[in-house]
């Protein structure tokens, strides 16, 4: 994919856009937010098929020349990290799992200074073979996808029976030391196969309860995610949507919620105590109420381009500056870091899905990076 829009693929200096924009020190937009945040993609493919994120038969993936190399990979975070104040990295996909050199680049990233927070955001297929292999290798903490708390439902959803091998996934990573270990569910309102037979039913409400106390049992930290405008299949319906208020309360009839009154800062989450705690589970509730105004992410795709927003309509080519034969390394950073920093600068004060000229993004998320 092209770069689209502003701020293009060329720094623009004198530019009255950017007037007002810090050329040192953390990396600002208009709003004065912070994007201390990284999510950079490692691949767009995935060995699952969701049903809201792409068809059964996959999608066209990027071609390998297209894909930032390892070096490439770890340049953008040295920069990310020395130049712009960055202090979390979190290595996405499709699944990044299937980046053969993620150990290299977890090692590589852990020995910058200053060290950023390590992280990956994984369907935990092939965790218990490598959990322990990327710890040793730098990685501090992960995320986890998981929809169901049973076998029938989760082949369902993925269109894979691999169900068993993401409980033996995560526990490889709390073996390992990965802690805290985050559990990210997205619930659909179809109903769901309750019997092999698939004569019964399980509703959204039932995989929710599941999904809770499958959680507590193994002190993993629950979190819904309310789905989003970015399927492949451009599907999305907001009728459809099952909303944070309705998680919240068919969780509430179960067990016992009370609002987490510890600070959220720029976490995207809210957060309940369950039964008074210290057990808590989270609803994102990136629809119904965006946090935005919070937000201090940015993100890399796996070709290279930056997007300061999940929905942002424009992208910032910064690997046509990496692999420009015309600029020494050290005037090639110097050109990211500014090109970097005038895509955030511009960075709308919210992703606009109530305003009336919201579009869904070209790409969908798996090919963004979560």
């Amino acid at each position: 994919m092209v770069a689209l829009g502003f701020p293009g693929s060329k720094p623009r200096d004198g530019d009255a856009r950017f007037d007002g924009m810090p050329r040192t020190g953390p990396m600002l937009d208009r709003f004065g937010r912070r994007a201390t945040d990284l999510r950079i993609s490692l691949t767009d493919r995935c060995n699952l098929r969701c049903t809201y994120c792409m068809p059964e038969e996959g999608m066209q993936w990027l071609p390998g020349e297209d894909l930032l190399t390892v070096e490439e990979i770890v340049r953008l975070v040295r920069i990310a990290v020395t130049k712009l104040h960055v202090a979390e990295v979190r290595f996405t996909g499709g699944e990044p799992l299937l980046h053969k050199d993620l150990p290299t680049i977890l090692r590589l990233c852990s020995a910058l200074r200053p060290r950023a927070e390590l992280s990956i955001t994984t369907n935990g297929l092939g965790l218990r073979q490598k959990a322990q292999m990327l710890a040793d290798c730098g990685l501090d903490r992960l995320n986890v996808s998981l929809d169901a708390a049973d076998p029938v439902s989760y082949a369902e959803s993925t269109r894979r029976d691999r169900f068993h091998d993401v409980l033996a996934g995560l526990a490889a990573a709390s073996a390992a030391g990965l802690r805290p270990i985050k559990v990210n569910a997205v619930l659909t309102r179809r109903a769901r196969p309750s019997g092999q037979g698939g004569a019964d039913s399980k509703d959204w409400r039932a995989v929710a309860v599941e999904l809770l106390e499958l959680c507590l049992a193994q002190g993993f930290e629950l979190r819904f995610i309310e789905q989003m405008p970015l399927d492949a299949g451009r599907s999305w319906s907001r009728a459809e949507m099952i909303r944070a208020d309705e998680i919240v309360d068919a969780l509430g009839r179960h067990r016992s919620l009370t609002p987490d009154r510890a600070p959220r800062g720029s976490a995207p989450a809210s957060r309940w105590l369950v039964d008074g705690g210290p057990a808590r589970v989270g609803v994102i509730a990136s629809v119904t109420k965006p946090f935005c105004a919070d937000c201090d992410r940015t993100r890399v795709t796996a070709d290279g381009q930056v997007r300061n927003c999940l929905f942002a309509a424009e992208e910032t080519d910064l690997r046509a500056v990496l692999r420009s034969s015309e600029l020494a390394e050290q005037d090639g950073d110097a050109a990211v870091e500014l090109l970097w920093r005038q895509a955030t600068w511009m960075k709308r004060a919210g992703h606009g899905m109530d305003e009336p000229w919201f579009e869904q993004p070209e790409r969908p998320m798996s090919a963004i990076g979560g």
